[in-house]
């Protein structure tokens, strides 16, 4: 049987109509009509309720980061707070600029930043007398931060706000898209996201200087002049014409794409999350998430059996699952970082489980996904 991954791309041929235009106009190189349109498109999409939105695609959400890092101000030395569970590129984006990494903890049903926390480490890294220069706050496998509280203790404190808004495209909490809060927010269009460009990633903001400052240094931050002519350092982080084209017509397809995900994890909740020790991360009461990875907790004194025997099992059946992402606490290259809390994120990475969970996934594979998970210790 053909391997079940976790989380495919998923193309068609709108994407394939666009693709080709970009390349039949010669628009090969970075830059171009189908980048301009792809800005656009995702700021009309995310704006919601809220502010006009602007955007800048870019290279990866990687380099978003770094950017949007660079365009509020932060230094090297300075301390920059963010999530302890989370993918390594939003720590990473951080040492990128020369600063340290603080870790907090997640909220034990969102399991994304900690509000209290977050409160708890700003209170003491001030009276420290080092206050941290930026918060990024992560919205992990589609959830989104609770920033009706987060935006408030920024803004009490006077630091500016990130969104890793990398796994949430398409979800909404307090009203609002993901996407289109905080100061700043950066997507991630690789290839195993809700929507793709192969890779690439994109900054959004309410305030037009962030992107225009990030444009600029994005396309190695050239001066206006007729030769070449630098003053600052730049970057080659723009995201070229072709991928652009794939991403506008990912786009009109978000919709589709979110509603085939929340499918995928409701069957996963009604049929796995019934056996006893198992538990799916679910939406919020304020919140429609776009269900980006199906995460399972296995509880082993309940279950019978523990997180990684139930992935090896699914391995070894060509079925790819994964834990959920190791803290950054817990990473070597961090070692020493200061971190407020860890709990929770120690146990859902010792617990925590995610499932193919694409939007391509066929019934029939996810079938076989639910049949050799829940023989896993079935004998017993």
């Amino acid at each position: 049987m053909a391997r079940i991954y976790l989380s495919p791309p998923h193309v068609g041929g709108r994407e394939r109509e666009l693709l080709l235009d970009a390349f039949d106009s010669n628009w090969i190189a970075p830059l171009g009509p189908h980048v301009d349109a792809f800005e656009r498109e995702m700021a009309a999409r995310l704006r919601g309720p809220g502010p006009e939105l602007f955007a800048a695609a870019l290279s990866s959400g990687t380099g978003g980061l770094h950017l949007a890092l660079i365009d509020v101000g932060v230094r090297p030395g300075d301390r920059v707070i963010t999530c302890t569970l989370t993918f390594a590129a939003t720590a990473n984006a951080i040492t990128y600029v020369g600063a340290t990494p603080v870790f907090v903890d997640v909220d034990p049903t969102t399991w994304t930043m900690d509000p209290d926390g977050l409160d708890e480490a700003l209170g003491a890294m001030a009276r420290e007398g080092k206050p941290a220069a930026a918060v990024i706050a992560v919205d992990l496998y589609g959830q989104v931060c609770d920033y009706g509280r987060i935006e408030a203790i920024c803004r009490h404190h006077g630091v500016p706000l990130i969104e890793d808004a990398a796994e949430s495209l398409g979800s909404v909490r307090h009203g609002r898209p993901a996407g289109s809060f905080g100061d700043i927010a950066v997507l991630s269009f690789n290839g195993n996201k809700i929507i793709t460009t192969a890779g690439g990633g994109m900054m959004v903001s309410p305030t037009r200087r962030h992107v225009d400052h990030a444009r600029f240094l994005a396309t190695q931050a050239r001066d206006p002049a007729p030769h070449y002519q630098h003053s600052h350092i730049g970057f080659n982080y723009r995201m070229s014409n072709l991928l652009a084209a794939v991403g506008r017509g990912q786009l009109e397809q978000l919709d589709d794409r979110v509603a085939r995900r929340r499918a995928v994890r409701q069957r996963y909740v009604d049929t796995l999350g019934q056996r006893p020790g198992w538990s799916f991360l679910q939406d919020p009461a304020d919140a429609t998430t776009n269900a980006w990875l199906s995460c399972a907790v296995i509880d082993p004194a309940v279950a019978g059996v523990n997180r990684e025997q139930v992935r090896t099992a699914l391995e070894a059946v060509d079925i790819e699952a994964r834990p959920v992402w190791k803290p950054m606490h817990q990473q070597p290259v961090f070692e020493g970082c200061r971190t407020f809390g860890g709990a929770v994120s120690d146990r859902l990475f010792r617990d925590g489980l995610c499932l193919p969970s694409g939007s391509s996934l066929t019934p029939a594979d996810q079938d076989r996904v639910i049949a050799h998970a829940s023989a896993v210790g079935s004998a017993r």
